[in-house]
């Protein structure tokens, strides 16, 4: 009986602390969204951060707090969480026109972005979102193994072509969905925060500064190494940034 009266004590004090600490983020997204209609956006960014610091991943949570973020003039903490918000809805129309209009504040050209030639070849990548790829991939796939039982069963060969142009189509989907989770897998992204972030040929503030990034610059990062990033930036524009200076997407 005393076993059973400990597990359920804790039990049930698992369940109390579980209730209050749920209790307190919904606090802190009301508070939030108080601060922010109140035009108080310091404090909102605040308290919807306390949300997301939780362990809150929420697209609109993160939503919220670029816009916050934005409406204070932090534009590197306003991409950030555009970003974030970007991999849970990416196909969100007010978001997608938010994020849009934060990238045209920032000062650096590039940014990592792809050449006008690979966006030509590759125009489906550019214009669907990763998740539109997937679930086209998979219909595709579907479709064509539907045409090649009928074709098996009924002999047709009429069926061939379009069986020919759907395993064509299925296999470009198939291999741009792979590469997508790949890349999201595998390649770190990050966001310059602060309003300038030297970046420079070594691990030491000594080190040659290559040149200079500004808040809310997209960057790739290829390696870490103690305080330090080695970030990549465009063509040619490759150095170490102080990781303070970065926010990891």
């Amino acid at each position: 009986m005393k076993i059973r009266k400990i597990i359920f004590c804790a039990l049930l004090f698992a369940f109390w602390g579980t209730a209050a600490r749920a209790d307190e983020t919904t606090q802190a997204f009301l508070d939030g969204v108080r601060y922010y209609k109140a035009g108080e956006f310091s404090s909102a960014a605040t308290a919807f951060g306390r949300v997301a610091d939780a362990g809150v991943r929420n697209g609109k949570l993160f939503y919220n707090l670029g816009n916050a973020f934005l409406k204070n003039g932090d534009l590197g903490h306003a991409l950030l969480w555009y970003e974030r918000a970007l991999r849970l809805r990416p196909d969100d129309p007010d978001l997608k026109f938010n994020y849009a209009y934060a990238r045209s504040l920032t000062k650096d050209a590039g940014g990592g972005k792809a050449g006008p030639i690979v966006r030509i070849l590759f125009f489906w990548r550019y214009l669907l979102s990763p998740d539109t790829i997937r679930w086209i991939a998979i219909g595709l796939n579907l479709i064509f193994w539907g045409i090649a039982a009928v074709r098996l069963v009924q002999r047709k060969k009429v069926l061939k072509a379009y069986g020919a142009v759907c395993l064509t189509l299925a296999l470009i989907f198939t291999l741009t969905a792979c590469y997508n989770d790949y890349e999201r897998t595998h390649f770190r992204a990050g966001v310059i925060l602060s309003e300038k972030a030297p970046v420079r040929s070594g691990l030491s503030e000594d080190a040659t500064e290559l040149f200079v990034l500004h808040a809310g610059s997209r960057v790739r990062i290829d390696r870490e190494k103690g305080d330090f990033f080695r970030i990549y930036f465009s063509e040619g524009k490759i150095g170490w940034v102080e990781k303070d200076r970065i926010g990891v997407i």
